[in-house]
């Protein structure tokens, strides 16, 4: 007897090519089968997803969760069924100096699942709100790769790698040092950096030829000054060649870094994101960017096919984390889903230099599974 069965949905899978209508079955908090027609009876609950898109729980690969512990943290069950999102992935809202908070105080109690970038910072993003904004690298001193791979070590089961924000509004005059020190950090800990980049200094250019194969490059579609592609509309030298070597490019959405004429570009260039994010924190939450699903409905406003937006919000995105287990929705995976429309409608979404794109769909979630269990969406 299965404990749930999601029944009449079309599912997709892109780690496995799998779209076709589908009944999911779960039972002891993992897929147990996928089959054209499971009866009923052979479950204790089922829900009729009948003509839903049945996708794997999706993954939001920088979001900042850490609710309650710094000024730009949102709550994480609070957006969870409402964005389809079943695993939040922290980028370095904590530091060494207070990731055991992080992790006793919102990890450990979220019902969703949280896996966190640590900051190089010893103190995370700690002055970052509406009234003040200073940079956690602006004194150099607060990076210690020390530190940082020391805390690191003890956390490795939920930690994906090292984050540094570089820029004059993270760093100060630090150019690219905090980069350093972050990689520095990671390659003691065989992990990947998360990078960053607001506005020069350091460079575009400098902080993208020091990334490594798996490390992601996150606010890949941003603004000028730091935008990858040029002024002629053509994917700038070192863009190219970061994904030649493995680079990750990573949406990270959030209160500056996406740009509709830009993502246009690329998009028009066949320059495709590997992941699409929200960064969703306490100044977007209420927009531009809302979360995972919203930043995925301006995907189909910009053309891009159901199956490939779903990939880069769930096997993508557990690839860049080195989680095979998650993102997918095969027997023997771990239970977590989300339930999809397409909804029809006029659709104004918003970037953040405030240019607009109107479109007719949009996606809607109607519930998501963790561990096996249904979360309706009540909105």
């Amino acid at each position: 007897m299965f404990e749930l069965l999601l029944k009449g949905g079309h599912v997709i899978d892109p780690a496995s090519g799998r779209n076709e209508p589908a009944d999911v079955a779960f039972d002891k908090g993992r897929v147990a089968v996928i089959d054209r027609d499971i009866e009923e009876h052979q479950a204790r609950s089922t829900v009729d997803v009948g003509g839903r898109y049945v996708v794997p729980g999706l993954i939001d690969l920088h979001t900042h969760v850490y609710w309650g512990g710094t000024s730009l943290g949102v709550d994480a069950d609070k957006i969870a069924v409402r964005s389809g999102t079943t695993t939040f992935i922290d980028a370095g809202s904590a530091g060494a100096g207070n990731l055991l908070g992080f992790r006793k105080h919102v990890i450990e109690r979220s019902r969703a699942r949280i896996l966190a970038y640590i900051n190089v910072s010893f103190a995370g993003i700690f002055g970052f709100s509406h009234y003040l904004m200073v940079g956690e690298n602006s004194d150099i001193r607060m990076c210690d790769a020390r530190a940082c791979r020391d805390i690191a070590r003890e956390h490795t089961d939920i930690l994906c790698g090292v984050k540094v924000r570089v820029g004059l509004v993270a760093g100060g005059t630090s150019g690219a040092a905090p980069l350093d020190i972050a990689i520095e950090s990671a390659e003691s800990l065989h992990m990947p950096v998360m990078a960053h980049i607001d506005k020069p200094p350091p460079s575009r250019r400098q902080v993208i030829n020091r990334l490594r194969p798996q490390d992601v490059l996150t606010h890949c579609f941003k603004p000028y000054p730091s935008a990858p592609i040029t002024a002629d509309r053509t994917v700038r030298e070192e863009i190219l060649a970061a994904r030649e070597r493995g680079v990750i490019f990573d949406i990270g959405h959030g209160m500056g870094s996406f740009d509709f004429e830009v993502a246009r570009g690329m998009i028009d260039e066949g320059f495709y994101p590997d992941v699409i994010s929200s960064d969703i924190h306490a100044l977007n939450i209420d927009g531009p960017a809302y979360d995972l699903l919203h930043t995925m409905s301006k995907f189909l406003a910009l053309g891009l096919p159901v199956m490939d937006i779903v990939r880069m919000a769930s096997s993508e995105p557990a690839r860049a984390i080195a989680r095979s287990d998650l993102g997918r929705l095969a027997p023997g995976s771990v239970g977590d889903a989300a339930v999809l429309d397409v909804r029809q409608g006029r659709y104004t979404f918003t970037d953040v230099l405030g240019q607009k794109m109107s479109h007719n769909e949009a996606f809607h979630c109607d519930g998501i599974v963790i561990a096996g269990e249904w979360i309706p969406n009540s909105d």
